[in-house]
């Protein structure tokens, strides 16, 4: 499985981005996907779940309202839309699969396979 996550930039705090994530290599309707961020010095940390079919979504407290996990499983791709952006969001974000759910979706351990990380900047 390859994971391409790309989408990420530099802006201002109150702007919005938006995140996508390539998979290949598996039948990509088949599994949950997740986002996860990592700030300099800090570690990684769950931002947002969407289960296979798209009908079950859970984020973070710090994220909730102002980011919207989906996918489009004819397009192997999954979003992160990011509105309200603020400062403590910037980190790298990473896009990871889940091949089989052991009811932790907001660890790390929970994942399979993990993109490159797309890096994420918010000024004040």
């Amino acid at each position: 499985v390859q994971l391409q996550a790309s989408g990420g930039g530099l802006v201002q705090a109150g702007e919005s981005l938006r995140l996508s994530c390539t998979a290949s290599g598996r039948t990509f309707g088949s599994y949950s996907m997740g986002w996860f961020r990592q700030a300099p010095g800090q570690e990684r940390e769950f931002v947002a779940r969407i289960s296979r079919s798209g009908s079950l979504t859970n984020y973070a407290d710090s994220v909730k309202g102002r980011f919207t996990i989906t996918r489009d499983n004819a397009k192997n791709t999954v979003y992160l839309q990011m509105n309200s952006l603020k400062p403590e969001d910037t980190a790298v974000y990473y896009c990871a699969l889940d091949t089989l759910y052991r009811g932790t979706y907001y660890s790390s351990r929970e994942y399979d396979y993990w993109g490159q990380g797309t890096l994420v900047t918010v000024s004040s």
